[in-house]
């Protein structure tokens, strides 16, 4: 019997977990990234470490590769893989998965478990985690009871939500107007799930059960739009916010089922490690190659398309 370790590390928040063989989750973590994926990192795994005995250890999000590098993990997945995973585990006639995150969200499609179709939205931060925390400063309102003043609503108000500057200036207005707050905010979670199934989803079968995880899934506010629009129940799963870290420690699980671990430890957290970037010469290309040290040794490299370097 072993204990599986899983890090995600987004733009916006760095997620850890610690599950055991029947995938109870042991211990978690759960902090902001602030520009810092190394230092989150190390944070998170001296916030896990328990004394725990790690039979695998997996990475996930957008710097799953850096965090790989780092622990040594057993396997690096991207985060659609990681989700779907997670979300087939606890609910295994899922059929939709809804994510929106700090940053980023994204639709994943199931059939019988396995993905057959996803989009993701990277390019812009309408309705994304940091956009509502943006929003619910500028209203005044703490992020924690955004979804709840949402549900006071009694009168419907449309804001504009393909942009957040159309959005933000639609809120002024619609204040300016003397509209009252809580119909705003609902107003703005209605745009928020428009924004989603119009750019995310837009060509894909939303079929139930529907999922929605990722740090929005807990706006109730966000949750009712979605079932009020969509015509059926959402499940909020309970750890909604660690799915891709659960996800990794489960594919972890599946990596190491015949074999050792190649896990570091949690001492690594004492290990300095850096990145640093220069732009190869070689061709017209110009990749930007990406160099990860640990102390004054270069432990990888990655970027370049065609090989040169990350080949070491």
């Amino acid at each position: 019997m072993g204990n599986f370790l899983g890090i995600d590390v987004g733009s916006i928040s760095t997620k850890g977990v610690v599950i055991d063989e029947n995938c109870r989750v042991l211990s978690y973590s759960y902090l902001y990234t602030q520009g810092r994926p190394i230092q989150a990192i190390k944070s998170v795994l001296k916030q896990l470490d328990g004394h725990y005995d790690i039979s695998g250890a997996g990475t996930t999000g957008s710097a799953r590769r850096l965090a790989g590098v780092m622990i040594n993990a057993d396997v690096i997945k991207n985060e659609i893989i990681a989700h779907a995973l997670a979300a087939s585990y606890f609910y295994p006639d899922t059929r939709t998965v809804i994510e929106i995150g700090g940053q980023d969200s994204k639709i994943i499609i199931l059939r019988d478990g396995i993905p057959v179709d996803f989009a993701m939205n990277t390019v812009c931060a309408a309705g994304t985690g940091s956009f509502l925390e943006h929003q619910a400063l500028r209203l005044g309102v703490p992020i924690e009871k955004f979804g709840e003043l949402a549900l006071k609503s009694k009168n419907k108000v449309t804001i504009a939500g393909r942009c957040t500057v159309f959005a933000e200036s639609d809120m002024i207005h619609k204040a300016q107007l003397g509209v009252p707050v809580e119909d705003i905010v609902k107003g703005l979670c209605d745009a928020i799930v428009r924004n989603y199934l119009n750019v995310v989803a837009r060509g894909k079968e939303i079929h139930p059960p529907v999922l929605f995880q990722g740090g929005v899934a807990a706006n109730i506010g966000v949750k009712k739009a979605f079932e009020e629009i969509l015509k059926t129940e959402v499940i909020v799963p309970r750890y909604y916010h660690l799915m891709g870290a659960i996800g990794a420690a489960l594919l972890a699980k599946e990596e190491t089922e015949h074999k050792k671990t190649r896990f570091s430890g949690f001492s690594l957290v004492d290990i300095p490690f850096s990145t640093r970037a220069f732009e190869c010469q070689g061709c017209p290309n110009r990749c930007e190659v990406i160099e990860i040290l640990k102390g004054n040794k270069v432990i990888d490299r990655y970027g370049d398309r065609c090989g040169k370097w990350s080949e070491i």
